[in-house]
């Protein structure tokens, strides 16, 4: 889906091939699913976590560039800013002591990365959005020099036929007109890939959808952007509206999102890339040679690489995923809702909550979609977007109730015992779930660290907004590297 391509100029007569092969794509999806052609091993994990660059004084730095030619790692790549880097962690198994294994991988990676990356200037930072960034340092000049986001760009404000316009309503306002979807550049995030059956994934997808609201209140860690104070998690909103190619009278037709919830709960995966087909126009109609049909005519799996570029560029906050690796095919969840950071710690913990959570009510005797509205799910993400662990989420059989006390009453004691389903070492998992609970406790996760640093700043030295920014930044990233869990944190 992240795949390169080359300069290309897109006619009428390359949609029409691309739409014919997306639907032969799926006709041969469906036929694998009925033949049961796929990879059932249900217990391998992956991620990947996309991070911001700085320079020594905390403020963003467009050189991702010489930091990848410095850092020289394949499991690196660029995003869609010049301040933007990823890494993907390599899949495993989730049993024993595997998450204690990645959070040592990770840190290990992290700082070998972050020094290489200190020797032409840049520093590594893990956090939703990075608070130091300005409105000028997004613009099409600072996108990534990877052809795939310039022909993206131009597609995306093609079908939009006019500025992108960010508007946001917190504590303070925020409105942005924009000629380029660099601002998407300012979300980083924490994906989290779960691989399983054909037969366990619509309970699995709705499953993470029923939990997107409780995941985003817990780790919120995007508080300000372009200098106000907006949501506790403003990425939830900004990637929204980064990447929405309906002008005002499409959204008024109800044109669905690109960045999108969905609108029910499923019974098969191949609903959900039916409605990829049914609902949004290609926006890199980019055909190969394959005949997907005629390669499981000969016995093998067909890559299906139109249908997979057209799902990458429709951004489901838990996303399908098809991949065919080393000839054997699969599918994933992929787990979109969660900001970076703030340390290794916290993110293995937010990793460590969802795939307990998420096994637990996916293998259920009673699916928890069956008693929640679809609707409500979606109201639960964004009301947890806007207050963070001060939100008020609904949860059958609870009602409405402050997520904290939901998730230590009720989904903690669910996290432990599906992680007991993976088979995680329990002292593993009653580590990285304390994290969680102290979180909870304590009411100070990435995003109230933030705020509470920056009314400190404000009030007790008299800083003005820009430079407390820029200081708090410089805790977090001292912070950041000391592991230390954000509920330890001190806001002096």
């Amino acid at each position: 889906m992240g795949r390169d391509i080359q300069a290309i100029k897109i006619s009428g007569e390359d949609r029409r091939k691309y739409r014919d092969k997306v639907r032969r794509s799926l006709d041969a999806f469906a036929r694998m699913l009925r033949e049961r052609l796929f990879d059932e091993n249900p217990n391998t994990v992956g991620q990947e976590i996309e991070l911001n660059l700085t320079d020594e004084r905390g403020m963003p730095s467009m050189r991702n560039a010489d930091v990848l030619e410095a850092i020289a790692s394949p499991a690196w790549a660029t995003e869609v800013g010049q301040f933007n880097l990823e890494i993907n962690v390599p899949p495993r198994m989730l049993d024993g002591d595997a998450l204690d294994t990645l959070e040592a991988e990770l840190r290990a990676d992290l700082n070998a990365a972050d020094t290489r990356a200190r020797t032409v200037g840049g520093h590594l930072v893990m956090v939703g959005i990075l608070p130091t960034l300005a409105e000028q340092d997004v613009h099409e000049e600072s996108m990534s020099a990877n052809e795939r986001y310039k022909v993206l760009n131009e597609q995306i404000f093609a079908a939009r036929g006019e500025d992108m316009r960010i508007e946001i309503d917190g504590p303070e306002q925020l409105l942005a007109f924009c000629e380029s979807i660099t601002p998407e550049a300012a979300c980083t995030s924490v994906q989290l890939h779960t691989q399983v059956s054909p037969d366990a994934f619509a309970n699995y997808w709705n499953a993470a959808q029923s939990i997107a609201g409780v995941q985003v209140a817990l780790a919120a860690n995007s508080p300000f952007l372009f200098g106000r104070k907006l949501w506790h998690e403003t990425r939830i909103t900004l990637f929204e509206q980064a990447t929405d190619t309906r002008s005002d009278e499409l959204k008024e037709q109800g044109v669905r999102p690109r960045v999108w919830f969905g609108e029910r709960w499923i019974t098969s995966v191949f609903d959900l890339f039916e409605e990829n087909l049914r609902y949004f126009p290609a926006l890199l109609p980019i055909c190969e040679p394959e005949d997907p049909l005629a390669t499981l005519d000969q016995g093998a799996s067909p890559q299906l690489a139109e249908m997979s570029l057209h799902n990458g560029t429709i951004y489901r906050w838990n996303r399908p995923v098809y991949d065919n690796a080393g000839g054997t095919p699969h599918l994933r969840v992929e787990n979109r809702v969660l900001p970076a950071g703030p340390t290794i710690a916290d993110v293995v913990a937010n990793a460590a909550f969802y795939y307990g959570l998420v096994r637990s009510l996916a293998e259920a005797q009673r699916p928890i979609w069956t008693q929640m509205s679809f609707t409500t799910a979606a109201e639960n993400l964004h009301e947890a977007a806007r207050n963070g662990l001060d939100a008020q989420l609904y949860w059958p059989g609870v009602g409405d109730s402050p997520v904290s006390e939901l998730i230590l009453r009720r989904l903690l004691p669910l996290a432990r015992e599906g992680l007991g389903q993976w088979g995680v070492d329990a002292r593993c998992a009653d580590r990285l779930l304390g994290i969680i609970e102290q979180r909870c406790l304590t009411g100070q996760n990435g995003a109230a660290w933030q705020i509470a640093t920056i009314d400190r700043l404000g009030s007790e030295r008299g800083l003005d907004r820009r430079e407390a920014l820029r200081q708090m930044t410089l805790r977090y990233i001292e912070h950041m590297h000391s592991n230390a869990p954000v509920h330890t944190w001190s806001q002096t």
